[in-house]
């Protein structure tokens, strides 16, 4: 079992940036493909980004290429969504989830999910 805990959410105005963290628990972290996805209000869970358990090979989605960056750092058990130049249609809650079995655009694939945290960006 891996416990994820999501922190870092808050309100920011268009154009800022906020830094994202996943702490991992439980099992060994560092086997893991992780990924983010968000939720808005009435909207499907949709993917973020994804990144494999060695770390390379990073996956965004085409709304956030360029702006939004993931790392991990499997000493910390910790992986990171670094958002920049956000914008209100980034507005939604972050989930991190963990062990992909399947395609990492999918949130079906993923075992075990955070709490979320929640990300409102004013205009």
């Amino acid at each position: 079992q891996v416990q994820l805990v999501e922190s870092g959410g808050g309100l920011v105005q268009a154009g800022g940036s906020l830094r994202l963290s996943c702490a991992a628990s439980g099992r060994t972290f560092s086997n893991y493909d992780m990924g983010w996805f968000r939720q808005a209000p009435g909207a499907e869970r949709e993917f973020v980004a994804a990144m494999p358990w060695s770390g390379g090979s990073t996956r965004y989605a085409d709304s956030v290429k360029g702006r939004f960056t993931t790392s991990r750092d499997n000493a910390k058990n910790t992986v990171y969504l670094q958002m920049n130049s956000l914008k209100p249609e980034d507005t939604a809650v972050y989930y991190c989830g963990a062990d992909a079995r399947g395609s990492w655009y999918s949130s079906y694939a993923y075992r075990y999910w955070g709490q979320g945290t929640q990300v409102t960006v004013s205009s």
